[in-house]
C-alpha cells in the first residue's frame, strides 16, 4: 500500500518527526565542529540563515512531505544587522508554538584568544581590533539568546571526541548512530582499497585457481565455496576471525565510528577473498549490523560461472 502524502494521519505524524535544532554562541565556540557530528548524525544543516526568515522556512520544512526530518539552522553574530532580530523571531516562535531546541556554544575568553590566534583569523565583532574587545562586545549581544537556550555546551576543555560524544548524547537516535559496515572483497594485483579500515589478507588458504574445473568459477559458486571451507586451516581461521570481528564491532561503535569498512584479498580477489567475504557479512548480518558486500575486483578476472547475491 503506498503512503498518501496529503493524508492528514501521515501529515501529523511526519511533522511529529521533525526536530529543529538553532546552533548559535560566541564566535569561536565551537559551533563548525558541531554542526559536524550533527550532519554525521542525519541532520539537515544551513549555516548563516538570516533570522527573519527562520519561522518561514521551519513551515515549508514540515509541509515537505516528510523529506527534511532533522534540521539545524546555525545563526550567529556574522548575520551582522540581521542578528538585531533574533530575539525577536525567537519570541514569535515561541507564540506560534514552533518547536525548536536551541544549542549555545561557548568557551573561556582565553581558549577563544587562542582559537583565534591559531587560525589568524579576525573576530567579526572586531575585525579591526583587538580579539578581546570583540568577545565582550560579542557576550552583551548573545546574553539574551544564550538565556533562551535549552543547552549550554562549554568547549574550554573539551577534546573533539568529549564534544562528538556529547552532541551525540544531545541529538543521536539509535538510527543516526548506527555505524554502516561495508565488506569488501579484492585482489591484491589491482591494488589495496585505500579507504579500509581493517585488511585481511587470505592468500595463505588453498587456492581453486590451481584445480582446473574451479578456475573460471567464483567464491560464490558452491564447488568453490566448498572446497576452500572444507580445509583444516580454514575452518581454523573463520572461527578465529569471528570471534575477532565479534569482539572489534561493538568497541568500533562505542568509539562512535560511523562507518567500517572491512576489506578481505586475495591474489586476484576471484576466489577465497570472496568466500571469506560473503562469510563474514553473513555473520554481520546474523548479528544485526547494516551491512554491505561488495566483490571489488571479482569481474576483473576470467569468470564463466559466478552467483548473484542478493545483499
Amino acid at each position: 500500500m503506498q503512503e498518501n502524502a496529503k493524508d492528514p494521519v501521515i501529515a501529523e505524524e511526519k511533522e511529529k518527526d521533525f526536530r529543529l535544532v538553532i546552533v548559535t554562541g560566541m564566535s569561536g565556540g565551537g559551533k563548525t565542529q558541531a554542526c559536524r557530528y550533527m550532519e554525521d548524525l542525519g541532520y539537515f544543516v544551513i549555516d548563516n540563515l538570516p533570522p527573519i526568515f527562520i519561522p518561514k522556512f521551519v513551515e515549508l520544512c514540515r509541509h515537505a512531505g516528510g523529506h527534511v526530518g532533522k534540521v539545524v539552522l546555525v545563526v550567529d553574530t556574522r548575520s551582522r544587522e540581521f542578528f538585531d532580530t533574533f530575539v525577536q523571531v525567537l519570541d514569535e516562535m515561541d507564540r506560534d508554538d514552533l518547536p525548536y531546541e536551541m544549542l549555545f556554544m561557548d568557551a573561556s575568553d582565553p581558549v577563544i584568544i587562542r582559537r583565534y590566534k591559531e587560525t589568524r583569523r579576525r573576530h567579526p565583532m572586531a575585525p579591526a581590533s583587538r580579539i578581546s574587545e570583540g568577545i565582550a562586545k560579542e557576550r552583551d549581544l548573545l546574553a539574551p539568546v544564550r538565556a533562551k537556550a535549552t543547552y549550554i555546551v562549554d568547549t574550554s576543555e573539551l577534546r573533539k571526541v568529549d564534544l562528538r560524544d556529547k552532541i551525540h548524547r544531545l541529538f543521536g537516535t539509535s538510527e543516526g548512530e548506527q555505524m554502516n559496515i561495508n565488506v569488501l572483497s579484492f585482489g591484491f594485483k589491482f591494488g589495496m582499497p585505500l579507504d579500509a579500515d581493517l585488511v585481511l589478507d587470505v592468500r595463505f588458504l588453498p587456492n581453486p585457481f590451481y584445480i582446473e574445473s574451479m578456475r573460471h568459477k567464483s567464491g560464490t559458486v558452491p564447488e568453490v565455496a566448498e572446497y576452500i571451507a572444507k580445509w583444516p586451516v580454514t575452518q581454523e581461521f573463520l572461527n578465529r576471525l569471528d570471534s575477532l570481528i565479534d569482539f572489534l564491532v561493538p568497541q568500533y561503535i562505542k568509539e562512535g565510528k560511523s562507518q567500517l569498512v572491512i576489506a578481505i584479498g586475495c591474489t586476484g580477489g576471484m576466489h577465497r577473498s570472496v568466500f571469506v567475504a560473503k562469510h563474514v557479512f553473513d555473520l554481520l548480518v546474523n548479528r544485526g549490523y547494516p551491512t554491505q558486500l561488495e566483490h571489488r575486483d571479482l569481474m576483473k578476472n576470467d569468470v564463466q560461472e559466478h552467483v548473484r547475491e542478493e545483499c
